[in-house]
């Protein structure tokens, strides 16, 4: 691309949230749109097989591979954190679980930070008009959107021990958690269309991309936006050691997530003035919120020795890996066409949070790694993520070279709250695996060790094992307030022409799976950017305990 051209909008990052922004701002035929993305396209055929993801979730070609500081309440430990870098970003590398969040939630965002129009009832008919469900339409799901959702298909009989045993515990079924009753454990929903991942680049970029409107350049390593009386005009960056400088007559917008949006604000100018300054970077804007409020689900997994071998280990043998590879070739059906992840549930682990605090990711497989290989045992894993932690971190510079990964820190655990949530997890989770439906199937557990029973010893297994889930969010928050980075149309505070649009602008972080917000998130931006009329409001009814 030649140098000093122009564009309406310039988005930045070809992730969950810049796809969909692509796809709908490009519907203007009025309107140029340039998306620039750090990674290479998907071309990698593990990505689009949804059994592959163990082979590209971590692959470095295609992940920024972050690590993060180290934290103090998890014994020190810097925690893997993977995070797309390739067309569709993470929604190109992760497990495709589709969940929304519970509808609560987002009236939490409502009621207590001043975002008026983000209430579940407001953003319903944006989660509807993304999602093409192959439960088909109603009052909650979407029937023709372009991201591809469908719901648990592969037969397994520790999936029906999962759901029997939630009915035996008293913790509840659901037949939709993305539907009338947000409870219990259910088969979930995934990213899956027709046996093949349904990343955002599949669902909403690549159909764009043959519109004359729309320019596409990967392998950028974005400097800065380029800020001039207060208004954002361009973006300065790097391609194949060419430093490049394109100008936005309209927009800038910044969708590189929760870890890569501070950064790119703070190397532009944008961010806490006094830590600018430490980095030789000239404030442009002192915005002391940029950064901060960082959050992420914590997870812990538990996980069996099975019986019976009915788990997924045989996938590991490499005549069996490779008869999934040609079932899936040709058929698109078979354990090639699963992302494994398909029972969950959100679960309440004490009765004083009002809605579920817990969620639940089950398989029937758990692998033991040795450096970059997986062994695949005859067991059956159970992940519980604390939901809504009280602990918050931040994202920091480390450098004012763009080429350097910035520091995130998570201070996972910092508030005892969420050490006894985790506590009541292993708990909750061990109740369930101890029902009669597991009888047949339940051998010994493998973690955490079953003489770990004290709450001081499950305490001090969690501080040693505990993982993200991959969800990093709220490090550029959405509010009215001096705390928000910005205003609920995600413009960016004090600088015109400038918004973020990623999960780094969720004010609390959901209490669920990020991908689906975040798509849902940016198709209500591109109705904000185009001046459009937001869609009305859907009252859907919901299930909730009655305490």
């Amino acid at each position: 691309m030649n140098d000093n051209k122009e564009f309406d909008y310039i988005i930045v990052g070809a992730g969950s949230a810049g796809c969909v922004l692509a796809n709908r701002l490009s519907e203007d035929n009025d309107h140029s749109v340039l998306i620039l993305e750090a990674g290479p396209m998907d071309n990698k055929l593990l990505i689009h097989i949804p059994a592959g993801v163990y082979s590209v979730y971590k692959d470095p070609s295609i992940n920024w591979n972050y690590l993060t500081e180290p934290e103090a309440e998890l014994d020190q430990r810097e925690v893997e954190l993977p995070r797309g870098k390739v067309l569709g970003g993470s929604s190109s590398i992760n497990s495709m679980v589709y969940m929304r969040g519970h509808p609560l939630d987002y009236d939490r965002w409502a009621s207590e930070c001043g975002l008026d129009q983000w209430s579940y009832s407001q953003c319903l008919p944006y989660f509807k008009k993304c999602e093409s469900s192959d439960r088909g339409e109603n009052a909650w799901r979407g029937g023709s959107g372009p991201l591809g959702v469908s719901q648990a298909k592969l037969q397994n009989p520790l999936f029906d021990a999962f759901l029997e045993a939630g009915a035996q515990s008293g913790q509840g079924n659901s037949d939709d958690l993305n539907g009338y009753k947000p409870e219990g454990v259910a088969r979930l929903d995934s990213t899956i269309r027709n046996g093949r991942r349904c990343s955002a680049a599949v669902a909403h970029l690549k159909p764009a991309l043959s519109r004359p409107n729309l320019w596409l350049e990967t392998h950028v390593l974005v400097h800065r936006v380029i800020i001039e009386n207060n208004r954002a005009t361009g973006i300065e960056y790097q391609q194949k050691g060419e430093v490049k400088h394109v100008r936005a007559n309209k927009e800038v917008i910044v969708c590189c997530g929760a870890i890569k949006s501070p950064q790119l604000l703070m190397l532009s100018g944008i961010g806490p003035a006094e830590h600018l300054r430490e980095h030789d970077i000239v404030p442009i804007h002192d915005l002391a919120a940029v950064g901060q409020n960082l959050q992420d689900h914590l997870t812990i997994i538990g996980a069996y020795h099975c019986t019976k071998p009915v788990t997924i280990h045989r996938l590991g043998r490499p005549l069996n890996k490779l008869l999934t590879g040609v079932q899936w070739l040709t058929t698109r059906k078979g354990l090639g066409a699963s992302n494994v992840w398909e029972a969950g549930g959100l679960v309440f682990g004490n009765g004083n949070v009002p809605y579920p605090n817990l969620q639940y990711h089950f398989g029937p497989a758990y692998a033991e790694y040795s450096g970059t290989k997986i062994k695949l045992i005859q067991a059956f894993s159970l992940h519980v993520d604390q939901l809504r932690p009280k602990s918050k971190g931040y994202v920091a510079l480390n450098s004012a070279n763009p080429a350097d990964k910035p520091a995130a820190f998570f201070n996972y655990l910092s508030d005892n709250s969420d050490l006894r949530e985790l506590v009541e997890g292993v708990r909750l989770s061990r109740e369930l695996i101890s029902q009669p439906a597991f009888d047949e199937f339940r051998g010994l557990q493998i973690q955490p060790d079953p003489e770990v029973t004290s709450d001081r010893d499950i305490e001090a297994w969690v501080r040693a094992t505990a993982s993200t889930d991959f969800h990093p969010s709220c490090s550029c928050r959405m509010g009215i307030d001096d705390n928000s980075v910005v205003d609920p149309e995600m413009k960016v505070h004090g600088i015109d022409g400038l918004r973020v649009v990623d999960a780094s602008v969720m004010p609390q972080i959901i209490s669920g799976n990020l991908n689906a917000p975040t798509q849902m998130i940016a198709e209500r931006a591109a109705d904000f950017i185009r001046g459009r009329e937001q869609l009305a409001p859907v009252k859907a009814s919901f299930h909730f305990r009655q305490d």
